[in-house]
């Protein structure tokens, strides 16, 4: 039986895939940043066959509240086989997050780069182990500008989610790198455009959202079949640092910028210093 972390796990193919993996055995920490969706969550995995399954609680535009997340993990459980950084969101305006720091960037990409770091210690302890971060195709058109990670010059929602997603596959990449030899693997996927609750921080955006993916959209179920098949897969156990689509490898959907090494290292040491971390996983 595995231990598994799933982040934004209150609807979409977050839930999902709590959902399936509990119905599979697996005992699986649900996390959400509001109790009552979180609770409801429990009720629905746990009425489809999911015994072992547990609501955490934590606002991902706080990394107060990251921190506090990574030690409940730490002190309820032995043990962490899979992580899945899930939680994503996309602001249509730009706000800022009680940090000071953009919030799609924060939400998206500063929040499981802390609580990862913060989380290794137990997922190494224990290993083989798997990472596995959502990503999005949304990368593609993007390039991470370090002069103004914080979409402070002038704010488009499409590029500051798209580079987001852009710093989810080079911190995958740059994590692979430093767990090499360890056996835990990292690894990184685009789940489609899924039906998913993505813009519910605001109306307007979420109304835009529902009915981009209504037209374009798969299944919750189809969405995260990528997920589960780098969390489960037996193929796939000893493979990492790699991007996946449709359960397979796909390196030639990445941007080129998403392999460059040097752009992964750059955001790795500017990341650590946005949120305070030195060096976890060396």
């Amino acid at each position: 039986m595995l231990t598994v972390l799933v982040t934004g796990a209150t609807n979409g193919i977050g839930l999902e895939t709590a959902r399936v993996l509990a119905r599979l055995g697996h005992s699986v920490l649900l996390h959400g940043r509001d109790a009552a969706r979180g609770e409801a969550a429990v009720r629905i995995v746990r009425a489809q066959g999911g015994a072992d399954v547990r609501y955490l609680q934590a606002d991902f535009a706080s990394l107060t509240e990251v921190r506090r997340l990574a030690d409940c993990v730490h002190r309820i459980v032995p043990k962490l086989d899979v992580l899945i950084n899930n939680a994503g969101c996309v602001c249509f305006r730009r706000a800022v997050t009680v940090d000071g720091y953009e919030r799609t960037f924060a939400v998206n990409h500063l929040a499981p780069f802390l609580l990862t770091n913060l989380l290794l210690p137990r997922i190494r302890q224990h290993s083989p182990a798997r990472i596995v971060t959502v990503a999005s195709r949304a990368h593609r058109a993007q390039q991470i500008d370090f002069a103004d990670l914080m979409s402070a010059r002038g704010y488009s929602a499409r590029s500051a989610y798209g580079r987001s997603k852009l710093a989810n596959i080079l911190f995958t990449r740059a994590l692979a790198a430093r767990l090499t030899g360890s056996g835990v693997t990292a690894n990184s996927l685009h789940p489609g455009i899924v039906a998913t609750g993505l813009g519910q921080t605001n109306a307007l955006a979420s109304l835009a959202v529902r009915w981009i993916q209504a037209l374009r959209g798969v299944p919750v179920e189809e969405g995260a079949k990528t997920t589960l098949f780098l969390a489960t897969a037996p193929e796939v156990q000893h493979l990492t640092g790699g991007y996946y689509s449709d359960c397979r490898s796909a390196p030639l959907l990445t941007a080129p910028e998403a392999v460059d090494d040097s752009v992964a290292e750059r955001l790795w040491r500017v990341s650590e210093e946005l949120v305070g971390l030195r060096c976890t996983t060396s």
